[in-house]
This record gives C-alpha cells, structure tokens and sequence, in this order.
C-alpha cells in the first residue's frame, strides 16, 4: 500500500508492571527482537538483563526515572539516571513533577528536567508530561519546559493514571503545535492498543509509540494490508 508505514520502528515494546517477572522481560525482548521494534522500555531493575538480551541486535534499552508519580526529589532522579545509563541504558523516560507544574513552578520543572539530560550524557531524554492530570494550558507549559531544558521528546502519559486516557490525537496535535519549530520528537503513550489508534497517533505527529501491545498492532497492520490488497 502506498501509505503503509513501518510501524515497528515507531514502537517502544513496554513492560512497566510491578509485577514484572525476569522471564516476562525475556519475552519482551524476544519480541522486540523479532518484530525489530524500535526499544524495549523496561524498569530501572531491569536494565541491565535487557541491555545483555539484546546486545546482538539493533533494538534499543530504554528506562524510567521517577516513575510513576515523578514526585520523587530532583537528586533522586538524578541518581537513578547516572545508574540507568551506566548499565546500558540508551534513552530515559523521566517523570515530571507534576504537583510543581500544577504549582506554577515552571522554572523548577525546567531546571529538572535540565538536570536529567545532563545526567544522561547524551542519550536521549524522552519527558512524560501525564498529560491526564494537565490542563491544555498546562500541556503547553510543559512542553515549552521541555524544549527550554534540552530535552528529546514530549511523552505523554505514564499509563499509571486511574481512569485516564492515555494519548490522544487531540494531546498530540496540541503538543505538536506547542513545539512550533522545535525538532522534538512526540512520544504517544498509553491505551494504545490497536493498529488504527496507533495509525492516528502517527498521523496527528507522534514520532514514537509506547505500548505494551506492539506485537498484536503490528499483525493487526498485517491483517489490514493483506485484506486492502484483495
């Protein structure tokens, strides 16, 4: 089809459960390696087992820092970071603090998220704004933050919140507009569970997705083309 997509490389295959278990994170990387998704995104306890997995291929490791709530103090993130990377870890998702955003405190966001990509040296910094908890204004804010600070990407959701959303079109279409001439990227994240959810996402501007469903969206793509082809 002329206006198919390479949906694999959008895809962070992610598995952020609590109750994750070594061999389920053995699985996710089997998956990503098979499907050649963009990265696995894994917690901060597994890095180091999925940067081993995956050292013979071309699938990325990326982490979380202060996840989920992001209200965890600056230094904490910071640390997390500098182990993250050492262990292998390629991009980092930080959390923002969200209270301080709510709070008005922009310059503290900033200066935080400034903190993390420079504890990251130099792997990209990918920054969850949750946008479920923000207003429109507030999803702007935190995206000016973000490009004020050097970051990667705006991300949009952890997943964690009760009764969210998730990404949406209408998030991605804002934030595309919030970054103007900016050359971040947009990570769409959260309740994205579909091909034609993730088709959508893409077309409003996300540059990548995180999902944990990366490998039925991807046979669902199959399915779609083969069945148009008829």
């Amino acid at each position: 089809m002329s206006n198919s997509i390479d949906l694999a490389k959008y895809i962070d295959h992610t598995l952020l459960l609590p109750q994750a278990t070594k061999a389920q994170v053995s699985k996710l990387c089997q998956e990503a390696m098979e499907h050649k998704f963009f990265a696995v995104c894994v917690n901060p306890c597994f890095v180091r087992q999925a940067v081993k997995e995956l050292s013979s291929s071309n699938v990325a490791v990326a982490t979380v820092i202060g996840f989920p709530l992001g209200a965890n103090l600056t230094d904490i993130k910071i640390a997390e970071t500098q182990r993250a990377v050492a262990e292998g870890a390629e991009e980092i998702d930080m959390v923002i603090n969200v209270g301080a955003l709510k709070s008005g405190d922009l310059d503290y966001v900033t200066e935080e998220i400034k903190s993390i990509v420079k504890a990251a040296k130099g792997m990209p910094v990918k920054v969850i704004i949750e946008a479920d908890l923000l207003s429109d204004d507030e999803k702007v804010q935190a995206t000016e933050c973000c490009v004020k600070a050097g970051a990667a990407m705006v991300k949009t959701s952890t997943g964690f919140v009760k009764d969210g959303k998730g990404a949406t079109v209408a998030d991605i279409e804002l934030i595309k507009k919030a970054l103007g001439q900016a050359k971040l990227g947009i990570k769409a994240s959260a309740g994205i569970r579909d091909y034609a959810k993730a088709k959508a996402l893409i077309d409003a501007g996300a540059t990548r997705l995180g999902t944990s469903a990366g490998v039925d969206i991807v046979k669902l793509q199959t399915a779609d083309e083969k069945a148009a082809a008829y």
